[in-house]
Parts: structure tokens; C-alpha cells; sequence
């Protein structure tokens, strides 16, 4: 039809005025693609000058005619010199006395907006075919700056039968006032299935069937809409029709009035949606079958619902599946919900081969097989009687394969009359098998699970009996281990208990020694002037001279700097002793400066370190300040101090420690090290320092807890990380361990008890 039309179009233009370019801006390009000429004029004046240059159809906007739309439209037909060129009227606000000026002012139409462009340039399109008219020359719009160039009217006729021919759908002519079909092209013959003699003879109602599907009497139905059509709607609807051999045909049906002086004609262009309905059918069909198998449903009610579906996608089918039994040999009458059971029934258990039917072959060759004529092909010359009495006479069939390549079943198709299989049936039968072979597979694998489960409850039965057995030595193995461990735990308290009167006794050892230093120096002090003082009082009886006061004053006076300064020194090593007392007799939070600290601590240690003659060396930046706990953390420090002590330098004599501290950029973190010069620590030792009761000391007062507390106090209550690196100078000839502690500046809130 596009390719008539077309040849239509070349000779036709189409004149638009509207003063609303988005409301007919789709239409222009629809009517663009049916190589129709237009125009577009905003106001009446334009339209004149437009219509001026030729034109072939004028669709007005109503809005712009305002009341005297009988003179507007006079107007615009005698600027193109034809009085009875089409023009239709359209409005966005119609109204029933708009619709009677439209039709007193000669408008072939009246058209509501909005609209569908496709529809509003189908109307067009028929409007030109169906009307005479004189065509200009010059295919080009005249604009006022050029006056239109001379034109010689020539005659568009149009027959419309020819039209119908190239059509996409099946189209059909109604003269309604007659009652009668009057014109369809070849596509309504093969749809309804009628030559067009016999379409000729009667209307629109022998098309249909006497009652929809939803109960609604098609008369009716028809006469609604015709009516709706004659008003000048697009009416499209969808209905059933009715083939000459009474089978329903599912269509979408287009309506449309033709307007044609005298003449009430209804142009209806029908769409055959049996293809649609079809691939919609079978795509919910197989997402439903699918959803079957996923959650297990018995294989033969998923099996009828496939051949249903199948039968429902093509006419006069009915559908079987036989499966294979175990042995491989006889098939089995599994699904055929529209084969006769009787016939079902003959078929049950009949061994596979080279000449057992469909089926049987199908299975045995393992390909297709393809029997047009039962009563013929010497497949069926054993089976052919069985047959004869159910009217079937075709059966292809296909054998089902799982997914190891084995042969689980065969689909057939049959049919009461001798046919071959057409390309999209063979697509169905493709669709079938793989659908099967799917419901099949699952059913097997579930078979095949329900013996390993059966299996599987036996082995538990058994092994249920030895594990009870290993519960009781289990229990008994559990009841020893708990007396174990309470043993170990009183023997671990015993052990913490050592360690902590060991450190207490380092601790007073070392005030011992640093308060010895300054009150010892008071003593002499005091000593040396309570002779002088005595010398004094002698000489004062005998005579006293100014010479000897001097001196004993001088003297008194450096005796009381020293007597102040060493008092003074003592009383801050006994404050920091304080200090160091509370803190690890608690676990109290404070703010405190840590190069301060860290010296306050290693006063006591001062004594033994002395003595194992190490050095120490303290690099800790002033300001360095830490949010936290000082007594665990003094803790920490004063058991890796002590573990350097016993276990570093054991061999040597002399060594060096060294504590250093930095903090990270931000401010967030800080690192603090205590390195030693010592023997180093072995590779297969240092994987378990931190672990408890972990030593090699063992018997020597060790305990091998030291490192242990160490790290559950940084990792817990400092809530931070510790680390050690060693060598033992086997390769690098140096040697010495180094703890590294990362600890946040400020530590968790809550720490651990």
C-alpha cells in the first residue's frame, strides 16, 4: 500500500495551519515519510498565501477560524482556485456545535486533539485517494516573496481497489448505509480464508462469531463501534473473527469514516494477531514450566502441561512422551493428555528397534524420525492397526537426550491427516525435546538423590553409634583436661604472684640505692658540722675571734647548700617513687608527659643495670604526651627491661639499651622501642615469646609469663600493637633484639580488667 500511496503523493501536497507547531510537529514527519508535501502556515493570511502556490488538502485548526468557520475555510479552498479541495478541521476544544459548523462549512472531517499522527495521516492519505482534484504543476509551497508559477490542472484519480492490494494487513470497504462489503484485497481472502466473490456477498457480521470471547454478542460489539466510527473517531478495537472453517482468528481491527459525498463508508484495516498471541502463549508457557521444574513438581503434570502448550501453538496436534526405561530397552506410556488412553495403553513397555514406529526408532537411532503417512511407511507396518481405529496418520518424533548424551525418551508430534512438518512446527519439536530433557534430567538427579539419602541415612545410623562412643571418651578426655587446667591456673597465680614480689624487691632495691646517695651525703654533712659546732662552743669560753666565726659561718653556710640540696633531691626521688607505687597499683587514666615518665621509671633500674654493667640511653622528644594508663604501661616497660637483664646479655659483659620514642604526623600514634645489644633471640623461639609459660630459663626463676602480660596489656588495655625483631649475628655478625610497641596517643576509654 506504502508503494501506491507513494506513487499517489508525488502529485499531492498538504497544507497545515496552526498556530501550535507542537501539536503537529509528529504529523509533519509522518506525512515526510509518505513523500506527502507540506506546509505550515501559523495564522489564515499565511495559510491564503500557502494555498496560493497549490494544494491538495488543507487541515485547519478550528481555533484559528474562529466563529465564521464557513467563511475561513471558503476563503483558504479560493486561494488555490479549487472549491472542492478535502479539508479537515481540527480542535483542541471540541464541542458539538463545532462539529456542526465544521460539517455546514463543506469539512470532509473533524478531528479532536490531541491525535494519532499515524492515524490522523492515514485519514489523509485516504481522503486523497478517494477524492478528484486538480494537482499543480509545481510541487513546491509558493511563499509571498514568490508569486506561484503557472500551473496546469491535472485529474488525481485514484482507484482504490489497487490501493487495498499493496496494503501490509488485510483491508476491507464497508458502505454501511447498504449493509455490504464492497471492496478487501488479497490478504482479507487468505485471513478469512474466502475468495473475494464470496466476501463480496456479505457484510461485516458472517466475519465474526456469533459471541466473543468474553460473552459479548458480536452484533453488538459491531454496531458500538461503527457507530463511534461514523462520528469521526479512529476507533481501533480488539475482537475474534471467524475463519470459513469456524476456527477464531485473534485481530486488532482499525476503523475509519471515509468521507465521501452521499456515501457512509468505513475503510477497516484488520490485523492478524494469531503470530503475536502465539509467541506470547509459549513464552509464558515456558517461564511457567520452567518455574515447574525449579520447584520440583512431579514430572508427569509438568510433562501434559508441556505437550499443552505444544498443541496449543499449532492446530490438530496432539503430543506424547514416552520414556526409556533403566534397562534401555522398553519405553514407557508417560504423558499424551490428548492421545486416547487406550492407545497410550498398546504402547506400554514395547521394546526400542530399527522398525518400531516413531518412537521406538527415534530412541534406538537416536535421531529424528519423521513419518508422514502411517498407513504407508513400513516403520508402522507392525503398529499400523493400532493406529487406524484413533484417525492418526502422521507422527514425528525425536528422542529426548540428557545432558551425558544418554537417551531418556522421545517427543512425538501426531496428526489425523498425512502431512509433513513445516519450519516452525520443527521449531516447536526443537522447544519440546529441550523442555523435556530439562523436566526429565531433574527428575532423574532427584531419583538418584533420594539413593544417596537412603544411603546416607544408613552411614549416619553407624556413624551416629561411633561418634557416641568417642562422646563418652570425649567426656572423660574433658574431665581430665579440666583438672589439668585448674591445677595450671593456681600454678599460673603462684607464678604471677613470684613475678610481682620479684619486681617489688627490684623496686625497693632501687630506692634503696638512689635515696642512699643523697642521705648519705647529708650524714657527712651533718656529721662534719656538729664537730665544727662543738670546736665552736670550746673556743667561745676560751675566747672567740673574729676570724674563726667567719670561717665556721662560711662552712655552716655550704653545709646548708648541700644539707637542702641532697633533702631536696630526696624528696623527689621519693615523690617519683610515689608516683611509680600508685601507678602500678592501679590503672587510673591520666595525662602525663612521656620523657618524663619514662625517666621517673628506670630509677629503680638503675641499681641492676649498674651492676650487669649496661648502659642506658634514653631518646624520647620533650612534649611527646600521652592520654593513657601509666601503670600498665610501666608495667610493659619494666618487663621487657627485666627480660633484657635475664636473658640478653647472658655470656657477656657490658651491653647497651636503648629506649626510644616517636610520634607518627598526625599526632595519632606513637612508636616506642626498647632495643638491647644482646645474644638475640632464635627463629624458632621468636614465633612463641608471647606465648605463656614460654621460656628457656626454665628452673632458673623464670617464669615465662613476662612477655605474655606484656603483650595482653599493650594489645588490651593500651589498645595497641607489639612487635620483636631479632638476630643472633649468625650471617650479619651483629646481634640484638628490639620490642616495638605502637601505641595510640590516646588510648580506648574502657580498658580491659
Amino acid at each position: 500500500m506504502n508503494q501506491l500511496i507513494s506513487s499517489i503523493t508525488d502529485r499531492a501536497n498538504v497544507l497545515l495551519v496552526s498556530n501550535s507547531p507542537n501539536e503537529v510537529r509528529e504529523l509533519l514527519y509522518v506525512l515526510d515519510r509518505h513523500n506527502l508535501g507540506t506546509g505550515l502556515a501559523g495564522d489564515i493570511d499565511e495559510g491564503v498565501e500557502l494555498a496560493a502556490g497549490g494544494t491538495d488538502l488543507i487541515l485547519l485548526d478550528a481555533a484559528l477560524a474562529g466563529t465564521n468557520i464557513g467563511a475561513t475555510c471558503m476563503r483558504l479552498r479560493n486561494a488555490g482556485g479549487r472549491h472542492s479541495v478535502p479539508l479537515l478541521l481540527m480542535s483542541a476544544t471540541p464541542s458539538a456545535e463545532e462539529q456542526g459548523r465544521s460539517v455546514g462549512a463543506g469539512a470532509s472531517d473533524y478531528i479532536k486533539m490531541p491525535f494519532n499522527a499515524r492515524d490522523v495521516a492515514e485519514k489523509i492519505l485516504m481522503e486523497l485517494a478517494l477524492h478528484k482534484a486538480e494537482a499543480p504543476a509545481v510541487r513546491p509551497f509558493a511563499t509571498p516573496a514568490t508569486p506561484p508559477r503557472p500551473v496546469h490542472p491535472q485529474t488525481l484519480e485514484v482507484n482504490y481497489h489497487s490501493i487495498l492490494a499493496g496494503s501490509p494487513d488485510a483491508v476491507l470497504l464497508f458502505d454501511i448505509d447498504n449493509k455490504l462489503l464492497i471492496d478487501a484485497n488479497h490478504l482479507a481472502e487468505d485471513l478469512f480464508g474466502m475468495p473475494l466473490a464470496e466476501l463480496l456477498q456479505g457484510g461485516m457480521e458472517p466475519l465474526f462469531p456469533q459471541h466473543q470471547g468474553d460473552g459479548r454478542a458480536s452484533p453488538q460489539l459491531l454496531e458500538e463501534k461503527i457507530q463511534d466510527t461514523l462520528q469521526g473517531k479512529i476507533v481501533v478495537f480488539r475482537a475474534s473473527c471467524c475463519h470459513r472453517d469456524s476456527h477464531p482468528i485473534a485481530c486488532e481491527i482499525r476503523l475509519m469514516r471515509l468521507s465521501v459525498p452521499g456515501r457512509q463508508l468505513v475503510h477497516a484495516r484488520i490485523i492478524d494477531l494469531t503470530e503475536r498471541n502465539l509467541a506470547e502463549a509459549m513464552r509464558s508457557g515456558q517461564s511457567a514450566l520452567l518455574e515447574m521444574v525449579a520447584k520440583g513438581a512431579p514430572l508427569v503434570p509438568t510433562l501434559n502441561q508441556l505437550l499443552l502448550l505444544i498443541e496449543g501453538q499449532s492446530r490438530g496436534v496432539v503430543c506424547s512422551i514416552m520414556l526409556l526405561d533403566d534397562d534401555g530397552v522398553h519405553m514407557h506410556s508417560t504423558a499424551g493428555p490428548s492421545l486416547p488412553p487406550e492407545y497410550m495403553a498398546l504402547l506400554e513397555g514395547v521394546a526400542i528397534g530399527p522398525g518400531v514406529g516413531s518412537c521406538g526408532t527415534a530412541m534406538f537411532l537416536r535421531e529424528p524420525v519423521v513419518v508422514s503417512d502411517i498407513m504407508h511407511d513400513p516403520l508402522w507396518a507392525p503398529y499400523r492397526e493400532l493406529a487406524a481405529p484413533f484417525g492418526l496418520r502422521a507422527c514425528w518424533s525425536r528422542p529426548i537426550f540428557g545432558q551425558d548424551g544418554a537417551v531418556l525418551g522421545s517427543f512425538a508430534m501426531y496428526y489425523r491427516e498425512v502431512r509433513q512438518p513445516d519450519a516452525r512446527e520443527e521449531e516447536l519439536i526443537d522447544t519440546a525435546t529441550d523442555l523435556a530433557g530439562i523436566a526429565i534430567g531433574r527428575m532423574r538427579h532427584e531419583r538418584e538423590l533420594q539413593r544417596h539419602r537412603a544411603h546416607l541415612e544408613e552411614l549416619v545410623v553407624e556413624r551416629t553409634a561411633a561418634l557416641t562412643q568417642a562422646k563418652e571418651h570425649s567426656e572423660q578426655a574433658n574431665r581430665e583436661l579440666a583438672a589439668a587446667l585448674e591445677n595450671l591456673s593456681i600454678t599460673q597465680e603462684e607464678l604471677v604472684r613470684r613475678d610481682k614480689l620479684a619486681a617489688l624487691g627490684a623496686l625497693v632495691a632501687g630506692i634503696a640505692h638512689e635515696l642512699n646517695t643523697p642521705i648519705g651525703n647529708g650524714l657527712v654533712v651533718a656529721t662534719t658540722m656538729a664537730e665544727r659546732t662543738r670546736e665552736i662552743q670550746a673556743s667561745f669560753l676560751d675566747g672567740l675571734r673574729r676570724s674563726e666565726l667567719g670561717a665556721y659561718l662560711t662552712q655552716a653556710s655550704e653545709a646548708d647548700a648541700i644539707m637542702l640540696r641532697n633533702l631536696q633531691r630526696a624528696a623527689d626521688l621519693v615523690s617519683s617513687f610515689k608516683q611509680i607505687a600508685v601507678d602500678r597499683a592501679s590503672s587510673q587514666r591520666r595525662h602525663f608527659l612521656l620523657r618524663q615518665f619514662v625517666a621517673e621509671l628506670m630509677l629503680p633500674l638503675s641499681t641492676p643495670l649498674k651492676a650487669a654493667g649496661l648502659s642506658l640511653t634514653q631518646d624520647v622528644p620533650d612534649g611527646l604526651a600521652m592520654d593513657s594508663y601509666p601503670g600498665p604501661l610501666g608495667q610493659v616497660l619494666s618487663n621487657l627491661l627485666e627480660n633484657c637483664l635475664r636473658h640478653a646479655f647472658e655470656g657477656r659483659s657490658g651491653g647497651t639499651i636503648a629506649i626510644t620514642a616517636r610520634g607518627s604526623d598526625d599526632g595519632q600514634t606513637i612508636t616506642l622501642s626498647i632495643a638491647d645489644t644482646g645474644v638475640g633471640i632464635a627463629a624458632d623461639d621468636l614465633v612463641h615469646v608471647y606465648d605463656p609459660f614460654f621460656t628457656t630459663k626454665l628452673g632458673s626463676g623464670g617464669s615465662g609469663l613476662g612477655l605474655h602480660v606484656a603483650h595482653n596489656i599493650v594489645t588490651g588495655v593500651l589498645g595497641g600493637h607489639i612487635d620483636a625483631t631479632s638476630s643472633t649475628g649468625d650471617a650479619s655478625g651483629t646481634s640484638g633484639t628490639t620490642f616495638t610497641l605502637q601505641l595510640p596517643a590516646a588510648a580506648p576509654q574502657s580498658p580491659a580488667p
